[in-house]
């Protein structure tokens, strides 16, 4: 009779280099896959979770514009992010033309910025201009463009007057179409 053969037991399985290198693989892949959605899936949703509302600016008592005058009014951007720096002390320029500060159009209230490039303009009172310094804009009283590369008129905000107090909403870096009415054309 044979002798039955002993079985010699196996080792166990040592992991090959190539399944550690296809799990290495798959681990680099999902960590790449996760650092590149987060961003994009908060780029999609992020207009779904921003503030409806838009901040308001208080300029002030109405009493602080004499009729006819064009004053600067200069403060701190509500919207502002923090690598903005000083660019968030920004102003409007606020021309009183009525008496009756309740009355719609009794005043008007110009962006800082040039329409051309969007470089800050000075008002002028002894020649009645507003004048950008980059590349000689000039702007009548009313905000009209006057002469230079400028476009179009000055960018004009729509005030708000409640409890004899002057309010804007916080401005944005204007353009011909304002990006925080959507949908009004």
């Amino acid at each position: 009779m044979a002798m039955p053969t002993e079985k010699t037991p196996k080792a166990p399985a040592v992991p090959q280099r190539r399944s550690f290198f296809e799990l290495l693989t798959i681990l680099v892949g999902a960590v790449a896959t996760l650092a590149l959605a987060i961003p994009l899936v908060g780029y999609l949703l992020g207009p779904l979770l921003k503030k409806k509302e838009t901040p308001t600016v208080d300029l002030g008592p109405v009493t602080d514009y004499p009729v006819g005058e064009t004053r600067l009014k200069n403060f701190d951007n509500p919207i502002r992010q923090p690598w903005d720096g000083m660019t968030a002390n920004t102003g409007v320029y606020v021309r009183r033309l009525r008496e009756d500060a309740e009355q719609k159009g009794a005043f008007q209230i110009f962006a800082i910025n040039c329409a051309h490039l969007g470089c800050p303009v000075t008002w002028f009172p002894q020649s009645g201009l507003f004048m950008c310094p980059c590349h000689g804009g000039v702007y009548y009283a009313n905000g009209d463009h006057a002469s230079g590369p400028p476009p179009r008129g000055l960018f004009q905000i729509n005030p708000k007057v409640n409890n004899g107090r002057l309010y804007i909403e916080a401005p944005h870096l204007p353009t011909l179409q304002d990006t925080l009415r959507k949908g009004d054309g």
